[in-house]
């Protein structure tokens, strides 16, 4: 089943109308994205820093999650800098660094680690069915939200379904290589999972309308807005558009 270690929890932010997160944490990741002045981005790395504390992350979890970006930030790191043209930067033998290229890599660092810290502490904080009926009351498309939700509530079950098949697999005494038989027995495991797939989904379908679903899921939680979210809108409102002022000065 899909993990959701932060969801759990009685921080301030976990109190919060979960509509209102979500709204702010749109709003603020895309006045990050659209951002290119560094004290906007390091003023916005310091509030999102906040945030996970507020939101009493776990920051063991929270490196884990930063590490997979890392990955990909590293990359960056290791061609913009030698591929973007520009003002001369630093060179060490073959090797050209140009300050634009430097200058980009180190935005899209900050970026990437502001928008994510918001998020794990906006959005991560909330369970996946929440948000999707959070999202429903946001009037985002209701078949938008199904998909979200079914989604969630089936893909461990198809990730089941292929480690069945993985396991039926390796007993018979499959040893992977590059051969057309492993290719073959790849092409073969797909086609099945697929397979294995629409039927499942046929009696999900099925199952549902026994049940009387005619195109919508009914919450019993009432979603409130209290002083404290009054008190949150407020001061995110008074942050994005202090970002947006000094990134326009």
């Amino acid at each position: 089943m899909i993990q959701e270690p932060f969801a759990v929890g009685a921080s301030l932010l976990h109190r919060l109308d979960p509509r209102a997160r979500i709204v702010f944490a749109t709003a603020y990741s895309f006045v990050i994205a659209v951002s290119h002045r560094f004290p906007v981005l390091i003023l916005a790395l310091v509030v999102s820093i906040l945030l996970i504390c507020l939101a009493r992350l776990s920051m063991r979890e929270v490196g884990r999650r930063l590490a997979v970006v890392f990955w990909f930030l590293l990359l960056i790191w290791a061609v913009l800098p030698l591929t973007f043209e520009g003002e001369l930067f630093y060179q060490a033998g073959p090797l050209t660094f140009t300050r634009p290229g430097v200058v980009l890599a180190a935005q899209i660092t900050l970026k990437s680690a502001v928008i994510l810290l918001a998020f794990m502490a906006l959005i991560a904080t909330m369970t996946t069915v929440t948000l999707g009926q959070a999202l429903n009351r946001l009037r985002l498309p209701e078949k938008l939200v199904h998909l979200l939700l079914l989604t969630y509530r089936y893909i461990f079950l198809i990730n089941q379904e292929y480690q069945r098949l993985w396991t039926a697999i390796k007993i018979r005494g499959f040893r992977s290589g590059t051969n057309i038989h492993s290719y073959k027995t790849y092409a073969y495991l797909i086609g099945m999972l697929f397979v294995r797939a629409s039927v499942r989904a046929q009696r999900v379908n099925l199952a549902m309308r026994c049940r009387g679903f005619k195109g919508r899921f009914y919450s019993l939680d009432d979603f409130t807005f209290s002083g404290q979210n009054l008190l949150f809108s407020l001061l995110m409102t008074a942050l994005i558009i202090g970002l947006i002022v000094l990134e326009c000065n």
